[in-house]
């Protein structure tokens, strides 16, 4: 379906990025893509090398695009490459010139950022811990902000971050659609 706004969700591990994901498109009828990276996890048994960052943002990326032809006005999408490559920063000190490229297309309708306020949880391979995931929620903020992408912080339980997208797509969106 064309008109179909991308809505992407960053934030660092364990702030609940694929719980707001999963209930937005349950609220408003409409898809979600997960994050990739956690199928990748699963899937080879270990993190991700250097190596693979491109390959996982590209994936991520494909299965956006292929989402958003069957999607209902919004797509939610939980991670995006720009994460990916915030991560080989964070991991390796660097970006990949085809990661980089592929990140620079944050071309999203509103980009939500999940604030660190829900309670850490060990996820085997995929969490590293609470302190980790502060830096990483420093860098995304950092990162929007270096980039001059505007984002909406999204803080607390559940259902106050759902009264604050909704607020937010407001914005995006004729109230009458909603």
């Amino acid at each position: 379906m064309s008109g179909v706004r991308r809505i992407a969700v960053l934030g660092a591990e364990s702030s609940g990025k694929s719980t707001l994901c999963q209930a937005l498109a349950q609220r408003y009828g409409t898809l979600w893509v997960p994050e990739y990276l956690r199928e990748f996890v699963d899937t080879h048994g270990r993190v991700p090398f250097e190596t693979d960052q491109y390959g996982i943002a590209r994936t991520q990326r494909a299965r956006e695009d292929e989402a958003a032809a069957r999607a209902n006005r919004f797509l939610f999408c939980d991670t995006t490459p720009l994460m990916t490559a915030l991560y080989s920063r964070a991991y390796w000190g660097r970006v990949d010139a085809g990661l980089e490229r592929l990140a620079a297309t944050h071309d999203y309708a509103l980009t939500l950022v999940t604030a660190p306020d829900t309670p850490w949880i060990a996820d085997g391979l995929m969490r590293d811990s609470e302190e980790v995931r502060e830096r990483v929620f420093g860098m995304v903020e950092r990162e929007l902000d270096e980039r001059g992408i505007r984002f909406v912080l999204v803080e607390g339980d559940l259902p106050h971050r759902l009264r604050q997208v909704e607020a937010a797509l407001r914005v995006l969106a004729p109230l009458d659609a909603l």
